[in-house]
């Protein structure tokens, strides 16, 4: 069972930044790719960022792309989301998911077999 652990969550003004943690309770988390995923209320989850097993390929989403920066350390099993030019429209739960079945990081959260609790950003204007 891979348990995924978010933090670095919490409350930031508008063109802050903030770093978010995910880390993975197993040894082998190089055999996964990871990705963030977002949650406002009353709205869907969403794609943010994603990254491979190796850290070589890397997506994201339009409305973030050039603030955030997706990277991951594989030696401490985590994976990070750096956050700049923070916009009160990124308030949400942000989520990690991992999986072993594909080289690229997908999109589609669907696709993920695994989750972390998530954790609460909220960019105040």
């Amino acid at each position: 069972q891979v348990q995924l652990v978010e933090s670095g969550g919490g409350l930031v003004q508008a063109g802050g930044s903030l770093r978010l943690s995910c880390a993975a309770s197993l040894r082998t988390f190089s055999s996964y790719v990871a990705g963030w995923f977002r949650q406002a209320p009353g709205k869907e989850r969403e794609f943010v960022a994603g990254i491979s097993r190796n850290g070589g390929v890397t997506t994201y989403a339009d409305s973030v792309k050039g603030r955030f920066t997706i990277s991951r350390d594989n030696g401490k099993n985590t994976v990070y989301l750096q956050m700049d030019s923070l916009k009160p429209e990124d308030t949400a739960v942000y989520y990690c998911a991992a999986d072993m079945r594909t080289y690229y990081p997908p999109r589609n959260q669907h696709q993920y077999d695994y989750w972390g609790q998530g954790t609460q950003v909220t960019v105040s204007s």
